[in-house]
């Protein structure tokens, strides 16, 4: 290693290398990323403001909405910044510090997911015990473990990768500085680390994709039994936005970690729509499928008009 020059930055190659359509991308991107930030924003301060939607199902979305702030600001900021940029670099250090918190966002909204396919399934298949299932301290804690494990699980990895020596090459063909991308940078044995991580997320999978599985197929079996199809077109409406943003989060980061790393252009299509796609589509579904959000807005919208005048 003494012979051997430590390199102190990467650099990101993004998601391409023409001039012209880099400037196309920063217009989409930036469009997507305001977007994003005006949904979710939207959706906390709704929650938060109508006392009506201060229910265990609103309470795990407004930290999702939360979540999809931070996913979403954690690599598009950087993005467009190397779309305007000749020097598409990034220091190890704020490569790993950005690594941590994509990790962090990812796992906890992994474990909150979980959690609200469970609240669907308390409120879908035992109505009458809901608020006893799924009451207030609760969820509280609920969120807290989401949080701790998703800090867990980006800690542990993080103090690993540390412990790795990046020289040679120093390019990431990717937008993003994601785990498993830099684990061929390095000049030592990044084994333990491929494994720890492939670990940490079977570990994920095992403690957050039960719970979704059983509720949802609880969930199905409750709403073939009622013997309406209004009954169960009202019944599948209470769930269905949580299950298109169940397949639209886990469907891609599934594939994108279960997979090898070989950098190709279907991993960074993979990678944009569980970290980008998805934060900018969950306030979409959540409002847009829902009626009693869509209310909410229109009730905040008509208050705000009032007071202008």
């Amino acid at each position: 290693m003494k012979n051997v020059s430590i390199i102190t930055e990467f650099v990101l190659l993004g998601l391409s290398s023409d001039p012209q359509i880099q400037t196309v991308l920063f217009v989409l991107f930036l469009g997507i990323y305001l977007l994003t930030l005006v949904g979710n924003t939207v959706m906390i301060l709704i929650i938060k403001a109508d006392s009506r939607l201060h229910t265990p199902m609103y309470f795990f979305l407004r930290h999702l909405s939360f979540l999809d702030l931070s996913f979403s600001s954690v690599t598009v900021p950087k993005m467009l910044q190397n779309f305007l940029s000749q020097k598409k670099s990034i220091s190890v250090w704020g490569c790993i510090t950005q690594s941590f918190f994509f990790t962090l966002s990812g796992g906890t909204e992994a474990c909150l997911l979980s959690a609200m396919a469970y609240d669907r399934y308390a409120a879908i298949c035992h109505p009458l015990v809901y608020t006893v299932l799924i009451n207030r301290p609760l969820c509280t804690g609920i969120v807290s473990i989401a949080w701790a494990v998703g800090f867990s699980i980006s800690l542990i990895n993080s103090l690993l990768i540390h412990k790795l020596h990046f020289c040679g090459s120093n390019i990431i063909s990717h937008f993003s500085c994601e785990l498993p991308p830099l684990f061929p940078l390095s000049c030592t044995d990044p084994t333990v680390n491929e494994i720890l991580l492939a670990v940490s997320c079977t570990s994920l999978g095992l403690l957050t994709l039960p719970p979704i599985l059983f509720s949802y197929s609880r969930i199905i079996s409750a709403i073939l039994s009622i013997r309406s199809s209004e009954g169960q077109g009202k019944a599948f409406s209470t769930c269905s936005s949580h299950l298109t943003v169940v397949l639209l989060f886990y469907g891609t980061a599934l594939f994108r970690y279960i997979s090898p790393d070989s950098g190709s252009v279907l991993e960074q299509v993979v990678s944009i729509q569980y970290s980008v796609i998805t934060s900018l589509l969950n306030p979409l579904i959540y409002s847009l499928k829902n009626q009693e959000v869509k209310t909410a807005l229109l009730r905040m919208l008509r208050q705000q008009k009032c007071a202008s005048r």
